[in-house]
């Protein structure tokens, strides 16, 4: 009886020392995310059912708006979770030092999801569950439009998609950001601009906000726009007419939670994270409104035929080892070349991409070297951009960007910006001089 009294005393000291029990989830929690009520309202309903005595308060900012949000109120922090897609805005989150340390307690997810950690290996934000980045368009659209599918982000530059295609300012998407990330990373930082810059050329507009993209190619009202592919498994399982490929040069990569430093309710932003790992966070992941794929494995199980399974290769794991570091370095200038050089040019890029595809039509009827040297000449006046990859991710631009995601703006920040603009509207300028002057060469 001692022994059996002893062991009770113990347990009940055990249990009142332990913080965790201590702090019973209760409150309110509130979470900024990027995403949007379809995918964040099941889980907001299953967490409240788990843990009665809470409630999940959810603002919805994108990506860079809520990494700024979070910087500029860390003095009187009211929000307790960052919720989003994007792993580079945590390591901005983590270097700022406006995260806290967890431990979930959850099992059967590996360290790794093909070349990518899952985790932060400092403990300070959580995959809970995998993205990957490609091209969705609408079928009826592309029918009717006889365009052909495309398989690359390259194809997206052929003239016959002219008009046609949409895409999200990085600068306002934290997805978009990693899509560019990931096409300058997979084919080096001179050929990859080439591509943006080629594909640009073609986009009907340029968006300020994610949704923006795949409701348009819902609804028909453009063909093809790049985006998170969980837009497209939502769209389909909605019964849109659209389709979704990952090109070659793609990764996978978490999308996150993290705890904020100094949360208002701790305890309860624990048990957010420690829900979304759990094997019935991840089942929701399955839910056809949130159609997003689980990080841990044996959920895979029970998703529909035809779900795309990483672990498996059922994407086919790329093989680049995405650099989040080198990333992050390069974030906000990544952001502003993009924003100077194509989504506030984009009337002349698009005006000399449109002379060039013209003269090649021609050109491919009755060639003529003079004429094809110009149009060389031409898309190379487009592809240049006003700084390279040392330049983007050295101190000099990292100091000039320095308050670009903070309370203030960095004074040689819009000195900086006025000269890439300037530089990409005069390199277009030219390239459709370079057009023009090929047209009239040309038969």
């Amino acid at each position: 009886m001692y022994c059996n009294l002893a062991a009770l005393t113990a347990a009940l000291f055990a249990a009142l020392a332990s913080p965790v029990a201590a702090q019973a989830p209760a409150g309110k929690a509130t979470v900024v995310t990027s995403f949007s009520k379809d995918v964040t309202e099941p889980f907001k309903k299953a967490f409240e059912q788990a843990h009665p005595g809470v409630t999940l308060e959810v603002q919805n900012r994108n990506t860079n708006a809520g990494v700024r949000f979070l910087q500029e109120t860390r003095s009187n922090n009211q929000v307790d979770l960052f919720w989003a897609s994007a792993p580079d805005a945590f390591e901005v989150l983590k270097r700022d030092g406006l995260l806290q340390k967890h431990t979930p307690p959850a099992s059967g997810i590996p360290a790794r999801i093909g070349p990518y950690d899952i985790n932060d290996r400092d403990g300070l934000y959580f995959g809970f569950a995998a993205s990957g980045y490609g091209i969705m368009w609408n079928e009826r659209y592309t029918r009717a439009n006889r365009l052909p599918d495309p398989k690359e982000w390259s194809d997206l530059a052929k003239p016959v998609y002219f008009d046609h295609v949409m895409i999200t300012a990085p600068s306002r998407s934290g997805t978009t950001h990693l899509t560019i990330e990931t096409i300058l990373q997979g084919e080096g930082w001179d050929k990859g601009w080439a591509t943006i810059k080629a594909m640009s050329g073609n986009m009907r507009t340029v968006t300020d906000r994610s949704f923006g993209v795949p409701d348009a190619v819902n609804s028909g009202q453009v063909g093809l726009g790049v985006v998170i592919d969980f837009f497209a498994f939502s769209a389909r399982a909605a019964n849109f007419p659209v389709k979704f490929v990952y090109p070659s040069v793609s990764t996978v990569v978490p999308a996150n939670v993290a705890i904020v430093a100094n949360a208002p309710n701790a305890p309860a932003a624990r048990a957010f994270v420690d829900f979304l790992l759990s094997d019935k966070g991840q089942e929701l992941l399955l839910t056809p409104s949130v159609s997003r794929l689980p990080v841990n494995p044996a959920i895979y199980a029970k998703a529909p035929a035809e779900f795309p399974n990483p672990f498996k290769g059922a994407i086919g794991l790329p093989s680049l080892q995405f650099d989040v570091a080198l990333s992050e370095r390069r974030y906000r200038v990544v952001d502003a070349l993009f924003d100077q050089t194509i989504t506030f040019a984009l009337e002349p890029l698009k005006a000399a991409t449109k002379a060039i595809h013209d003269v090649e039509a021609k050109l491919a009827a009755k060639p003529n070297a003079q004429a094809a040297a110009l149009l060389a000449e031409a898309r190379a006046l487009i592809a240049a951009m006003p700084a390279n990859a040392e330049q983007a991710a050295g101190q000099e631009l990292r100091d000039a960007f320095a308050g670009a995601g903070g309370q203030t703006k960095a004074p040689r920040q819009a000195e900086v910006e006025s000269l890439w603009s300037a530089f990409a509207r005069d390199r277009y300028a030219a390239a459709l001089a370079k057009a023009q002057e090929a047209a009239k060469l040309a038969p």
